[in-house]
């Protein structure tokens, strides 16, 4: 079985690489493709930079060059659930894309035209690896929900509460949603898991650089604990 790891930042792959056996990297549409062993998973590992075109990229080349059997995509995101805080963890049950509007032609807002689903569910085995390891942390909470994914940077506390009321989302970011359409298109399980660094919500926030070394804590944790279960 092949593992692929798509990060949001370069420095939440740096403590995987301290377990992992390296194989072989290999640039491909100006991302690194690392592959190797961690915890005798055979994984490849990237950074697939911002927004959902540069993600859905990188996920296709995961599947198509490297045939990874699942994908867990991990990074930080917006909280929009009203019990979420900084520093907890949201484990994905589904995602939608909350920019994608074809309402015109009578679609729902964050419908994907003539896709069969309205949200792109995350693989259940998945989903309880990512939960199991997110319980282990300490002074944050798990949750499994929603999460609402566009290619917009979000800090207008109105848009984050249409969010949350529109598609009971817990959090949004700007990649896990392409990430899953992709494994949907591709019939490739895969999990989305991402650290919270506000809630513009509720009022709720966090100075980033105090919040970046407790994200990657919680998502080297996450991920080592993950390849650690067999």
């Amino acid at each position: 079985m092949v593992i692929g790891i798509i990060a949001a930042m370069e420095e939440e792959l740096e403590p995987i690489f301290k377990f992992m056996k390296f194989e072989n990297s290999l640039k491909k549409a100006n991302m690194i493709f690392n592959s190797g062993i961690v915890f005798d998973n055979k994984i490849v590992a990237v950074i697939g930079g911002i927004g959902k075109v540069n993600s859905a990229v990188c996920a296709q080349i995961l599947i198509d060059d490297f045939k990874v059997d699942n994908i867990i995509n991990v990074g930080i995101a917006g909280g929009t659930g009203l019990k979420v805080m900084p520093g907890d963890v949201v484990v994905a049950e589904n995602l939608v894309q909350h920019d994608m509007d074809t309402s015109a032609f009578g679609d729902e807002v964050g419908q994907v035209p003539r896709i069969n689903t309205f949200d792109f569910p995350c693989d259940k085995e998945l989903i309880k690896k990512a939960s199991a390891a997110c319980y282990g942390l300490e002074n944050h909470s798990c949750f499994v929900g929603r999460i609402a994914t566009g290619d917009q940077f979000i800090n207008d506390t109105e848009k984050l509460r249409w969010i949350n009321d529109k598609f009971g989302a817990l959090a949004c970011e700007m990649e896990g949603g392409s990430i899953a359409q992709v494994c949907y298109l591709n019939n490739v399980p895969f999990v989305v898991v991402r650290s919270i660094s506000d809630n513009g919500n509720i009022g709720a926030h966090m100075d980033y650089e105090k919040f970046k070394p407790i994200a990657i804590e919680n998502s080297t944790k996450i991920l080592i604990a993950m390849l650690k279960e067999k």
